[in-house]
């Protein structure tokens, strides 16, 4: 019966794709040059050969968002894989919107792929891919808006717009992670000290104890960064999703950031307090991620939580105001 049901949604999902894919103009000039586009930022997509070994942009990608030998889901950038499912299945949730408008081909959008190329041609000749990735979503947005019109490029922005977060930060993050590690070491000591009663020294984005059972240091990868990108692409998504006023959008966003601290800095203080009871063995214990990697998605938990609770406060409409039964009529004298 399982196996049954799995089978009728894939067919209804089949049948509601190619529905929606025949209504769809221009695709099979579309795809052609979205295949020329895709070539030459695969054959002639990055000059920094030296240090890639490949002139493919997406093989840059790969590489910048391993981290050494291990695997990209491992890495700190293992976000990037999610990226176009997430968008893919938010156009589809759309779809109903997108097919709705008047699909027609226009011309303005090849100034898009004109402007996206020379973003790449800037980033081949200085030597920053990061430009050329920038210029090739730049470009696919502007084919797109060339077979399917302005209106679908309005419409479609977000969530294409997401394909932000595919640009590899790298050491850009760098002034950011570092002011992370100094401002959640502190956190951690102030409410070590005043709030737990453990004493912990705190010498820059070192956590110490005063006798010497464990320390611990805050490096660039427990700095939070990748939880503060995944805590703003939520807030990204949630944003364009279900807040329409600006404002509203505005407040998503910018509680990732000190949502995203939070999370961080609940995972040291467990860190810290497993340190205390079992000494630097327990603690490297919840740092690893502790029994099926649960400790590593604390940072996740008060960040996830604080952004649904939070669009749920701002999407929450105030009640009409109605009479009290309790409260007797009074009607005009005549």
């Amino acid at each position: 019966m399982e196996t049954q049901a799995t089978n009728g949604v894939l067919e209804e999902f089949r049948l509601e794709f190619l529905k929606c894919w025949r209504q769809l103009p221009n695709k099979g000039s579309l795809l052609v040059l979205l295949a020329a586009w895709v070539a030459l930022f695969h054959f002639l997509g990055s000059s920094t050969v030296g240090y890639g070994h490949t002139l493919s942009l997406f093989g840059y990608m790969n590489n910048a968002f391993r981290d050494g030998g291990h695997g990209i889901l491992d890495s700190e950038g293992g976000y990037v894989v999610l990226i176009p499912p997430v968008v893919l299945v938010l156009y589809w949730l759309k779809r109903r919107k997108l097919l709705a408008l008047e699909l027609h081909s226009w011309w303005p959008g090849l100034l898009l792929v004109c402007f996206g190329a020379a973003l790449h041609m800037l980033g081949f000749w200085v030597q920053q891919p990061r430009i050329s990735i920038v210029g090739f979503f730049t470009g696919v947005f502007g084919l797109t808006g060339l077979a399917w019109g302005y209106a679908w490029l309005r419409e479609s922005f977000f969530p294409f717009f997401l394909f932000g977060f595919c640009v590899p930060i790298g050491t850009l993050a760098e002034p950011i992670t570092f002011r992370l590690r100094l401002l959640v070491s502190q956190l951690v000591g102030f409410i070590s000290h005043y709030i737990l009663a453990i004493d912990v020294n705190v010498q820059g984005n070192l956590l110490i104890d005063p006798t010497g059972r464990y320390q611990y240091e805050i490096a660039a990868a427990c700095s939070g960064i990748r939880s503060l990108i995944a805590t703003v692409a939520l807030a990204v998504i949630l944003a364009f999703v279900s807040s329409r006023k600006p404002w509203q959008r505005l407040v998503l966003v910018a509680s990732a950031f000190p949502l995203a601290v939070l999370g961080n800095l609940l995972r040291m203080l467990a860190i810290i307090i497993a340190a205390e009871i079992g000494g630097q063995e327990w603690g490297a214990y919840v740092h690893d991620g502790g029994p099926a990697g649960l400790f590593s998605l604390l940072p996740y938990v008060p960040a996830f939580v604080g952004l649904l609770w939070l669009e749920r406060y701002l999407g929450e409409t105030p009640k009409p105001a109605t009479v009290s039964r309790l409260e007797p009529l009074k009607l005009k004298e005549t």
